[in-house]
């Protein structure tokens, strides 16, 4: 199968009415703007790619997938939409809010390891015992595809749009906006952010071919990735124009600053691109979008990582270059349609 532009065209279609369009917010005192999929349907952009995979019929009978909690929340809302039973293989510490989303939803959670190796093979060893359909979770192009509709909606919303920053577990996500990108507007940038605990697509771009990273550290459970995608790899390498890492530290900034001053609950993982900015990691000399992957996080977890600090207070400066007590929230829901 060759994926192309037009297969993100056809999950545009195929996700009307089933997802949020999901708003821009800009940051003020900046040409930055946050793209927030924390307030997707399940909590995270996942939705686009997990629906748009399910309508393949080869789903029907039933569907196991190895996930950390989004994809697998996801996957679960999808399959109740569609009437296909669900089961997700979850870490052993994935969040509680990941695993009861995935149970609300009615699918089955089965505990395994603590990466992402060891799940997908118990998953595919479920998958076989019971005869059901194994669901990838970020490295098959229909996911690719439905991912990508992020994108189109940015092409609408932005008008003036320079640049995408995006944050990597498998890479999906960027695969299937770099994607679309590249195909409508070639001069915007696409840049991927990382945690330094799970560098996998660094090294791996470093070497020119895929590596498997032995451990991952990090606090962002949704990018606990050990290993790039057959499919979203080659992508990468080809549609990518930077990719940068962010630590923890930054991280726990990020979703304080995005707590207090936008008023916007997000996990780890969907922080890493506003960590990436705040760090001064990014390069801004455009209208730049930072994608907002998730919010699906404990309420005991989000006051342990988000509680005021020293370093960074609700009155502190966004960028690190102008001190605002104040905080302006404006929306650009996009004009155009598809």
């Amino acid at each position: 199968m060759v994926l192309g532009l037009r297969d993100v065209f056809t999950a545009h279609s195929v996700l009307q009415g089933v997802i949020r369009r999901t708003p821009v917010f800009a940051v003020p005192d900046s040409t930055v703007y946050l793209k927030a999929e924390n307030l997707q349907h399940t909590g995270s952009f996942k939705i686009r790619g997990a629906f748009t995979l399910l309508c393949d019929p080869a789903f029907r009978s039933g569907v196991v997938t190895a996930s950390s909690g989004n994809h697998g929340s996801a996957l679960a809302y999808a399959a109740a939409q569609q009437n296909i039973p669900a089961c997700v293989v979850m870490p052993q510490d994935a969040p509680a809010v990941k695993v009861a989303g995935c149970r609300r939803h009615g699918a089955e959670v089965i505990f395994c390891g603590h990466t992402s190796s060891q799940r997908q093979q118990r998953a595919h060893d479920v998958a076989r015992e019971r005869k059901w359909a194994y669901a990838e979770s970020y490295d098959h192009p229909r996911i690719i595809a439905g991912q990508g509709t992020v994108g189109l909606e940015l092409v609408q919303q932005m008008r003036e749009l320079g640049q995408v920053v995006c944050p990597m577990g498998g890479g999906g996500l960027i695969s299937g906006i770099a994607l679309v990108i590249k195909g409508l507007a070639p001069h915007v940038k696409v840049v991927g952010v990382e945690p330094k605990g799970a560098a996998r697509m660094t090294f791996s771009l470093a070497s020119g071919t895929p590596q498997v990273l032995t451990t991952v550290d990090t606090i962002a459970d949704g990018l606990r990735v050990d290993k790039p995608g057959a499919w979203t790899f080659p992508l990468i390498q080809q549609l990518v124009d930077d990719v940068i890492t962010v630590d923890d530290d930054d991280i726990r900034t990020a979703m304080h600053r995005l707590f207090y001053d936008h008023k916007l609950v997000v996990e780890p993982s969907g922080a890493a691109t506003f960590a990436a900015f705040l760090a001064g990691h990014l390069n801004i000399t455009s209208h730049t979008a930072l994608i907002v992957s998730g919010g699906n996080i404990d309420a005991s977890r989000l006051d342990q990582l988000v509680a005021p600090s020293g370093s960074s207070g609700e009155n502190g400066s966004v960028s690190g270059k102008k001190e605002s007590s104040e905080v302006e929230v404006v929306i650009n829901e996009g004009r155009a349609e598809f």
